[in-house]
């Protein structure tokens, strides 16, 4: 159930999540979010689902920070996950700072981005951005406009719906490899990739591997789909 946060957009943040499985960057981080943004209550989780269980068992925080890379999540989906789960702003701070990067997470609902390890000036900035009510872009950066904004948000979408194995898997077929070889990679059966291949071209909504794999190499994401592999 989508938990609501009505101080969102408060002139003041008072609590944080943030969710990282990096605990040294977590300490800098909450030390950062002190300095800048005044945030006294801090609270840290390893895993997206570490910090789903923390949004189910607590009031909801003032503001969510959320890395890319979870050792549970592939691509925007913890990003997408979160959204849905509480109307709180997520400031997502990767170190995959690019423009369409950027772009993406924007597009999918994230109230910022901040590069990794920006100094505290652009943490400063963001936060300040966000309690004007606006979404942050770093300086240096640029938010992108889609062709189709609406199709390209469905596709990462879509994409972020993919299992872990699934996810694995498209990226071995991005590489070019054959259900057999797929099996033999990953120790399981044929038949069970092609299970997979099916399910994923019905979460893609195509009819093919090769259209499935336009839509994983047009995407922002396939650098992170080949981190999670």
């Amino acid at each position: 159930m989508r938990m609501s946060n009505r101080q969102s957009q408060s002139n003041s943040f008072r609590s944080a999540l943030i969710v990282d499985d990096h605990p040294l960057f977590c300490d800098a981080l909450s030390m950062t979010l002190q300095a800048v943004a005044g945030i006294r209550d801090i609270s840290t989780a390893a895993t997206l689902q570490d910090g789903l269980d923390w949004i189910r068992d607590n009031d909801a925080p003032d503001v969510i920070v959320l890395d890319l890379n979870l050792p549970d999540v592939n691509g925007l989906d913890g990003l997408i996950r979160l959204h849905n789960a509480v109307d709180t702003p997520i400031v997502i701070v990767s170190s995959m700072a690019d423009n369409r990067v950027i772009s993406s997470v924007i597009h999918a609902g994230a109230a910022g981005f901040v590069p990794k390890h920006s100094q505290r000036d652009v943490f400063r900035n963001a936060f300040d951005t966000l309690r004007e009510g606006r979404t942050f872009v770093p300086p240096g950066y640029v938010l992108l406009e889609n062709k189709d904004a609406k199709n390209g948000d469905d596709a990462v979408s879509r994409l972020a719906s993919l299992t872990n194995q699934q996810a694995r898997i498209l990226q071995l077929i991005c590489e070019g490899k054959l259900n057999k070889q797929i099996a033999y990679d990953l120790s399981i059966a044929e038949t069970t990739v092609k299970a997979h291949v099916t399910a994923i071209m019905r979460k893609l909504g195509v009819q093919s591997r090769t259209q499935a794999v336009l839509i994983a190499k047009e995407t922002s994401f396939g650098s992170v789909l080949s981190d999670r592999a």
